[in-house]
């Protein structure tokens, strides 16, 4: 376990950081901005042109928040999250933001952790939150071909495509699935839960929708097991609405009706079903560079101000 899966010393560490004088913070900044030039530009460009959809100059929302008057409301990991880039820009400088799952959009633009992938969403500027959560890889030393020829998934059921989906699959011999959250009387898709390290046992992990993403479809990506889900109607910083069934995950019907031929397929396919595993590797790894995730993040935040004709946003 990483120090930062500890929740006390995760919010400890960087309420302790944001603590920290400016000389730090400008030192990070120079930091990034020297990166900026040697960078992949083609990625950068591409990656904050998929977050910011705006194009034109907007007035500052009425809604927004200026730095120095931006304070810790709901989500903890949240306000961590967007206090550590605000921190390179000057104490006037507004942002509209949403913190929380809804994927509503609304009419001026706003930094959101989610948005739909379809239709006008322009005015949902992707921004990476929530992100101790979400961005979690693996390191799976297990090779598909040795895991067990099933399905898997934990979680918490409250919509109908996971509750159907449990009731329907708890059973099946191709599967090992249930909710983990509890009723008020027992049920057999009610099971305990699963860890991590527990499903990379299998070939096949489920990745169904919630409230907006589904959280574990990074790790999944990032294992030797392959993603099954549904087409996605939500996206996130991870770019959900680039990926391809077929060629990053094996996609089944909103109903699963087509959840049994799809495994049997692909047990007996291996060599496909390890072809869209490493797509899913590549996709990742798009991610896992840590100075290009910072960069991207105060770019955001750099064109924002910008677009909203913001003057001296940089506090540096």
């Amino acid at each position: 376990m990483k120090l930062d899966d500890i929740k006390l010393f995760y919010y400890l560490k960087n309420f302790l950081k944001n603590a920290l004088p400016d000389s730090y913070f400008k030192k990070l900044f120079n930091s990034l901005k020297e990166y900026e030039l040697e960078c992949d530009k083609k990625e950068l460009n591409a990656r904050l042109d998929y977050y910011f959809k705006v194009n034109t100059v907007f007035e500052v929302p009425e809604e927004a928040v200026a730095v120095q008057d931006f304070r810790k409301t709901k989500s903890t990991t949240y306000y961590l999250d967007f206090k550590e880039f605000i921190n390179f820009f000057s104490s006037h400088i507004k942002f509209a933001y949403y913190f929380g799952d809804e994927t509503h959009i609304n009419d001026y633009p706003t930094l959101f952790k989610a948005r739909p992938i379809y239709g006008n969403n322009a005015n949902s500027i992707l921004y990476k939150l929530n992100k101790r959560r979400h961005f979690r890889w693996v390191n799976d030393t297990l090779d598909f071909s040795k895991k067990k020829d099933k399905m898997v998934w934990r979680g918490l059921a409250w919509h109908a495509l996971r509750t159907d989906f449990v009731k329907n699959f708890h059973d099946h011999s191709l599967c090992n699935v249930g909710q983990i959250n509890k009723l008020d009387a027992p049920k057999p898709w009610v099971k305990d839960f699963l860890s991590v390290e527990e499903q990379l046992k299998y070939k096949f992990i489920f990745c169904p929708e919630g409230n907006d993403v589904a959280t574990s479809l990074k790790w999944v990506m990032s294992s030797n097991s392959l993603c099954i889900m549904p087409k996605p109607n939500y996206e996130t910083w991870f770019m959900e609405g680039v990926l391809e069934a077929g060629v990053h995950y094996v996609e089944v019907a909103s109903d699963c009706s087509d959840l049994e031929e799809k495994i049997q397929y692909y047990i007996e396919n291996e060599k496909e079903a390890q072809a869209i595993i490493n797509n899913a590797h590549e996709h990742v790894k798009r991610f896992q560079n840590k100075k290009l995730e910072d960069l991207l993040c105060v770019k955001v935040l750099e064109r924002y101000a910008q677009l909203s004709n913001q003057k001296d946003y940089y506090k540096f």
